[in-house]
């Protein structure tokens, strides 16, 4: 007996998903990449993933919102690390960046982003840099302790201690955070 094929994915579906969840992803991946077309492509190939493979979704892992949210970060540091390895371009004469004003104002229109910020700096110092180099700066665990000039299982602690804080803080299940 064969199981039947999951249902094909409805574009109402997908519009529905993106409404609600574009501009939190849109300013996840602007913090992590800094470029503003990278973050678009980021959050538009998220999408169209989810769009796909969105029966593999389990629910119980955590909501729709953090799964989006842990593909556009996996994405984003992918493609920060992609760009290291490429050469940098400047901008044509008269060309300026987009603004880095317009992450925080899509950020504070999302409660939870609200939420999570105020979270995050409640805690201590040492935990809030291994985690803010780990999520937004997209640093392994070994690079991350390079950089702070700690031994890696220190700053391991400091990510576990800092995302159970956050979590409990946040009220979010024990498996909807982790840096992997």
């Amino acid at each position: 007996m064969t199981t039947p094929p999951a249902p094909a994915p409805r574009l109402a579906d997908l519009e529905a998903l993106y409404d609600a969840h574009h501009r939190q992803a849109l300013g996840l991946a602007y913090r992590i990449l800094g470029d503003q077309g990278e973050a678009e492509e980021v959050v538009q190939e998220v999408f169209l993933s989810a769009w796909r493979t969105g029966h593999q979704y389990d629910p119980s892992r955590g909501t729709t919102h953090a799964w989006l949210l842990a593909m556009v970060r996996n994405r984003s540091i992918d493609a920060l690390r992609a760009r290291k390895r490429r050469p940098v371009q400047q901008l044509p004469e008269g060309v300026d960046p987009p603004s880095s004003e317009d992450v925080p104002s899509l950020a504070a229109s999302n409660v939870d982003a609200d939420a999570a910020r105020q979270a995050l700096n409640m805690l201590p110092p040492e935990q809030k840099e291994v985690i803010e180099l780990a999520y937004f700066g997209g640093l392994s665990h070994t690079e991350i302790a390079t950089q702070v000039a700690a031994p890696i299982g220190t700053v391991k602690g400091r990510i576990r201690l800092g995302l159970d804080r956050l979590r409990v803080a946040m009220g979010v299940p024990r498996d909807a955070l982790s840096t992997s």
